[in-house]
């Protein structure tokens, strides 16, 4: 009786546990459309659907020209994961969070790269953007370049071109740590950019994206 009774809280646990961690489950691309994304592209030359399309459970990105594809609500206190390859030559692109102000190709933004053997730096973009990683404290004034990087702590963990890779990436109020394929590659607190929206860049050659989820803190 005793050994049913534990076999029955067991059991009721982890039921208990999967429906917490399905309630806190959000797909941001369904593998079929990317009806919950907006595109955008800095050319009027290129229809923004010959730049990022879903096909074969995937979103597919031709690289050119530079420009994102956009979550269309706004998040915060997550634990985001992505999935990633190259399918042409690597070049960069990058996982954009909590983007401010109007579309531009370069939006007010904390990126964590995507540039080939840097996944796992973090790249401020726009004035007003910061973040402290260990002791050095790094804020874009008026005055400066668009762009800050700070590089990774661990050498590159990305695999071989055409073999996918992961990002889990946590952003919990003001801190944030980046994990590339298992190696924690990055982490800061004091962000100044704590919620907005998710990007995914096109910016040099063709990749894929899939499994593009997060889950609530």
């Amino acid at each position: 009786m005793k050994t049913m009774l534990r076999s029955t809280a067991f059991l009721s646990f982890a039921v208990m546990m999967f429906a917490c961690s399905a309630d806190n489950k959000v797909v941001l691309f369904n593998g079929e459309n990317l009806d919950n994304w907006e595109i955008f592209v800095g050319t009027t030359d290129v229809a923004p659907g010959d730049v990022f399309w879903a096909e074969d459970g995937m979103i597919q990105t031709s690289g050119i020209p530079n420009g994102y594809i956009q979550t269309r609500e706004s998040y915060s206190n997550y634990k985001l994961h992505v999935e990633w390859r190259w399918t042409g030559q690597p070049t960069n692109s990058g996982v954009l969070l909590h983007k401010r102000g109007e579309d531009m190709i370069w939006p007010q933004a904390i990126e964590c790269q995507l540039k080939h053997d840097h996944a796992g730096d973090i790249v401020l973009i726009g004035e007003g953007s910061g973040i402290t990683v260990k002791d050095s404290t790094y804020l874009i004034t008026p005055g400066e370049g668009r762009f800050k990087v700070i590089g990774r702590s661990e050498e590159a963990s990305e695999n071989p071109p055409g073999q996918w890779n992961s990002y889990d990436i946590t952003a919990r109020d003001a801190t944030i740590e980046l994990v590339v394929n298992g190696v924690l590659q990055n982490s800061g607190t004091g962000m100044t950019l704590t919620e907005g929206r998710i990007l995914l860049q096109s910016e040099g050659s063709t990749m894929q994206f899939r499994n593009i989820y997060l889950e609530s803190l």
